[in-house]
């Protein structure tokens, strides 16, 4: 099915994980495949760099992976039969409270349920049978109207769609009465950067809580750029290519190509279209809401953080934000377009999991914050404060810092408009229609054009799906192949 003269099948704007998992669908499909990204190497939102310090890996974005760990993609990529390596913190997310308590999420939900105390049932009663069928509550969540939904546990899977519909502090009140299981539901929940108040938000708290017991919240051992790195070796040891800083303008560069996918924002598509692309779109493009820009510190430590509570020095994520109602007002405030001296701060500390990052005896610390979108405000003293709060003496161990505004966020990374890494708010009406109405919102009115990023279905995170199913799209249409074929399994070693 290659092309001739050299021209590719298709071309894939975006060397994301959604551009990259799409560019392997196609290849595995016979396709002679190109993909072009403006940064300097691939990978997205899933690049590590020496930030700071030759030997210091900084994950520049994503960095704790339980959707790779579980998406139907990943599963059938295999990252670990291609060299990646999960690594797992003992425990998997921490969220401190005053008085030097904390929260703790373990792999084991049992031994989650034994530290809750009073909600110990009540949590075993939520989350156990959606954990005993973990694999097809992911794929409803991951499924779009091009897959089928799971015919297997159906109960379980319609007790977590109707469930997960109310907003978190409905549903941790109906369930929870200690601050600890509450402040574990709401540090998770914070994860899809809305207002707590939303609808929608419940599901993706019990989600990510579900995953810490399914899959675990692992890390990537040497830095999220090993996962993109072994899925560009993959697709070349296929015969497809990824060419870096090229920023593509206008898709007339790709006349002649059967099928071009973008893992762009939809502004991005609208803009490469010009006069190609009718009003209608664009007007609903227009509308398309992004949420709110993040604000990063990426740190060198002296030594790792003195949580207050010793347990979270074990853990891989913190959510640092204090009770469920603080963590409520931290998410509201730049939602608002407000700035807050308390707000919501997801931390990871990468060298616990993986002491590879940093050289022998170093320590590094990850740390963004929610900022109204577009903002270039400074959050480093907001953010060390929380986090001081619990870990009384963390200034003294800073050693240097790298930070990123929201305004930097989207220069470092075109798709991350305003500082929003999640391209395009996951409110429940974004979710249905996404970036637009459309019954299939791959396609666009441009023929042969498709869009393969986090602004389609099932939204952002690190798990292909958007790229994938885009891909089975353009299959279908522009290939006529009605059953896209199974990735090629990792090369047998020598």
């Amino acid at each position: 099915m290659s092309g001739s003269g050299g021209r590719p099948d298709a071309v894939v704007v975006g060397a994301g994980p959604n551009g990259l998992a799409a560019a392997l669908r196609l290849s595995a499909a016979g396709l002679r495949v190109q993909v072009v990204d403006a940064g300097d190497r691939p990978g997205g939102g899933m690049r590590t760099e020496e930030l700071i310090r030759p030997g210091f890996h900084h994950d520049v974005c994503s960095i704790v992976q339980p959707m790779a760990a579980a998406a139907p993609f990943f599963r059938e990529f295999d990252p670990e039969s291609r060299g990646v390596r999960f690594v797992h913190p003992e425990i998997s997310f921490a969220h401190p409270l005053d008085g030097g308590r904390a929260a703790l999420s373990y792999r084991s939900l049992e031994q989650t349920a034994a530290g809750l105390g009073a909600d110990a049932e009540a949590y075993r009663r939520l989350f156990g049978p959606l954990v005993e069928h973990g694999t097809d509550v992911v794929d409803f969540f991951l499924a779009s109207r091009l897959r089928s939904l799971p015919t297997r546990s159906v109960p379980q899977v319609v007790k977590f769609a109707l469930t997960g519909l109310p907003n978190v502090r409905w549903l941790s009140h109906r369930y929870f009465e200690t601050e600890e299981a509450r402040a574990l539901l709401g540090g998770a929940a914070a994860h899809g950067m809305l207002d707590l108040s939303q609808p929608l938000t419940s599901a993706l708290g019990m989600l990510l809580a579900m995953l810490s017991h399914h899959v675990g919240w692992p890390l990537i051992e040497g830095g999220s750029q090993k996962l993109a790195d072994s899925m560009v070796t993959a697709l070349e040891q296929q015969g497809g290519e990824v060419v870096t800083g090229h920023r593509v303008t206008d898709l007339r560069e790709f006349e002649g190509v059967p099928a071009v996918l973008l893992d762009t924002t939809p502004e991005d598509f609208v803009t490469m279209a010009g006069d190609r692309l009718n009003e209608g779109y664009r007007r609903w493009v227009r509308r398309y809401k992004h949420g709110p820009g993040v604000f990063k510190i990426d740190w060198i430590l002296s030594e790792p953080v003195p949580w207050a509570n010793p347990d979270a020095r074990r853990a891989g994520t913190l959510h640092v934000a204090g009770d469920l109602d603080e963590t409520i007002a931290g998410e509201r405030a730049p939602n608002e377009g407000r700035i807050t001296d308390r707000p919501y701060v997801l931390a990871v500390q990468p060298t616990v999991p993986d002491p590879t990052r940093a050289p022998a005896g170093g320590h590094i610390f990850w740390a963004y914050v929610h900022v109204p979108h577009g903002a270039d405000v400074d959050m480093t003293e907001a953010i060390e404060n929380q986090i001081e709060r619990f870990a009384p003496g963390f200034k003294d161990t800073v050693v240097e810092r790298h930070t990123k505004n929201a305004v930097q966020m989207e220069q470092w990374n075109p798709s991350y408009l305003g500082g929003d890494i999640s391209n395009g708010q996951a409110t429940l009406r974004q979710m249905l229609a996404r970036p637009v109405p459309r019954w299939n919102t791959y396609r666009t009115p441009v023929r042969g054009v498709y869009l393969a990023s986090s602004a389609t279905p099932p939204g952002p995170a690190v798990h292909g799906m958007c790229g994938d199913l885009a891909a089975r799209t353009a299959l279908r249409d522009v290939f006529g192949v009605r059953h896209a074929p199974p990735l090629r399994p990792a090369p047998a070693a020598s």
